[in-house]
């Protein structure tokens, strides 16, 4: 599976559904959104500043991850940005990848 940090900001409604339902609410409805599409979470933590929410999750592919940021945000409660997470053996397998580029000429 892969690797995603979702890092996410509430709205004012989004913030008005935290204060009613509290924290751990929160995270049981995203350990259950996520179940329901053959993900899991791996770690969830709140924040102070710019950024509430820090999320690491496994999904199923890069397909799943979109829909899940779409219809997280589609709910106007959220704004999210989803960042693909890679492995150190990933990271080698890439460098291990011998490329040629052919830059474009000015």
């Amino acid at each position: 599976m892969a690797k995603y940090l979702v890092i996410a900001s509430y709205t004012a409604e989004g913030l008005k559904g935290l204060i009613a339902e509290g924290g751990t609410a929160r995270v049981e409805a995203t350990h259950k959104f996520l179940a329901s599409v053959g993900g899991s979470v791996d770690s969830f933590h709140f924040a102070l500043g710019q950024d509430d929410v820090y999320i690491v999750c496994d999904l199923p592919d890069n397909v799943t991850a979109a829909a899940v940021s779409m219809s997280a945000a589609s709910s106007a409660m959220v704004v999210s940005r989803m960042v693909t997470l890679l492995t150190p053996e990933e990271i080698d397998r890439a460098a291990a990848a011998r490329l040629s580029f052919d830059a474009p000429h000015t």
